[in-house]
């Protein structure tokens, strides 16, 4: 069967000076990934940050060159046969600045959809399209300079598209914007992705709501590893014998250790919400029985307990479970 992504034993290291006296030392940023993304799919890669997700998807778009291993991208080596994947493919990342400051919105995207070649009427019919879909009317003829960086986050989301690639690869698409643009975006690429069944997206974010609301399927990545890969209800499945709780109490930065000691308590994870003064704790547990013992901890140190709930897995969830640790509290 042929894949629109393949990797095989993907392995990515880097080289990192130090001092004159220590030397060189290596980061192995990915370990013997194995990943295949079937043409139509929207495949997410899931994971905190650093945990190779970049890496990956660098790769796979001919930005860097693995150390060992095969990626292939619509069949063909990444490694050997650059030049015809980037006639395959796009990127977009997160956060980016991609454009002439001097230009506007709508000359950006006309200067970008030549580099590939597209022919300028259907350039210009694509990027109108876009244009109106994603809310930027108002702006086609602003210089990108002065946009604000969610309103350029939606070009550079235009510009990726705007080649009608086969494949493309998204970055952290949503990384750093307002709610609002933040579902204008997603909403666009969901339209997207099912309107061109024979398209193909790779997406990477660590935020778990984002991975759970677009994905086909998602590989869990964490220190260069992937350690699942799944539709996301098949994974949230993987605690249909445990029980989750969600505990919020007065911030508490001390003794978050001593959970792990408790019969009972399968991994937990923490996320200070220092601008409202609380601190809220995920538990996977073996049962409902030892939330008593975790409470009974929380208690005897003094700590207020300002809500408790059960809820139903989500893929944080299953993160903490697989990892031992939440996206907020990665060491």
């Amino acid at each position: 069967m042929s894949y629109a992504v393949q990797t095989k034993e993907l392995t990515r290291t880097f080289k990192v000076k130090k001092t004159k006296k220590e030397g060189a030392s290596e980061v192995v940023a990915l370990k013997g990934v194995n990943i295949t993304v079937e043409t139509g799919e929207l495949f997410g890669l899931l994971g905190p940050n650093g945990a190779g997700k970049t890496t990956l998807i660098k790769i796979l778009s001919t930005l860097l060159l693995p150390t060992s291993g095969l990626a292939l991208v619509d069949g063909l080596d990444v490694a050997r046969l650059a030049p015809e994947v980037r006639k395959r493919i796009n990127m977009v990342s997160g956060g980016e600045h991609s454009g002439y400051g001097i230009l506007s919105v709508r000359e950006n995207l006309w200067m970008f959809s030549q580099f590939y070649g597209v022919d300028n009427d259907i350039a210009y019919q694509r990027i109108d399209r876009m244009i109106e879909v994603l809310g930027l009317s108002e702006f086609k003829k602003t210089k990108i300079g002065k946009l604000s960086s969610g309103m350029r986050q939606k070009m550079n989301l235009i510009r990726g598209f705007v080649t009608d690639p086969k494949i493309l690869f998204l970055d952290e698409p949503t990384l750093g914007l307002d709610v609002q643009i933040s579902r204008d975006v997603r909403k666009y690429i969901k339209s997207w992705v099912k309107n061109n069944p024979e398209k193909t997206i790779l997406l990477t974010t660590h935020y778990m709501a984002e991975a759970d609301e677009l994905c086909d399927r998602v590989a869990i990545i964490d220190q260069g590893k992937v350690i699942a890969c799944d539709t996301p209800s098949n994974l949230k499945r993987l605690l249909r014998q445990e029980a989750v709780f969600h505990i919020e109490v007065n911030l508490s930065m001390e003794n978050l250790d001593r959970f792990s000691g408790i019969k009972g308590v399968k991994n937990f994870a923490y996320e200070h919400k220092h601008h409202v003064g609380k601190t809220e704790l995920k538990f996977i547990l073996e049962s409902d029985a030892a939330i008593s013992q975790v409470t009974d901890v929380l208690r005897q140190d003094g700590t207020r307990i300002i809500s408790l709930s059960k809820t139903e897995p989500s893929l944080e969830d299953v993160f903490v479970a697989l990892v031992g640790k939440g996206l907020e509290n990665e060491s």
